[in-house]
């Protein structure tokens, strides 16, 4: 990224609210994790349709539960490795606070 570049959390829509503009691999990286996530999701849809068993449902509810705690630390780790430094390096410490209040909400 260049100096003159905005940083890519700044982007703002009408309604003030941020934006993140991301690579073209990085959302398709992402977006692909979803996609396996809400597969799971339906295979566990179709469980609970065709009387699944208890444990069966419970251990992949437990997956999905672990793929999507992974999906956020991997957008938690791009967003401190890209916008928090930016911003650092810029002189806004608002993004500490904003950083911690995120990472209590994701416990």
């Amino acid at each position: 990224m260049s100096n003159n570049e905005e940083c890519c959390c700044k982007k703002k829509t009408a309604d003030g609210k941020k934006k993140t503009i991301r690579p073209e691999d990085e959302k398709k990286k992402l977006t692909n994790r979803l996609s396996k996530i809400e597969g799971q999701i339906r295979g566990i849809k179709n469980m609970l349709d065709n009387d699944g068993y208890c444990t069966d449902l419970l251990i992949q509810v437990s997956a999905v539960k672990s793929a999507l705690d992974s999906f956020s630390k991997e957008i938690l780790s791009n967003h401190i490795r890209g916008c928090v430094v930016r911003d650092l390096k810029a002189g806004n410490e608002d993004v500490i606070d904003e950083l911690l209040w995120t990472m209590q909400k994701l416990q």
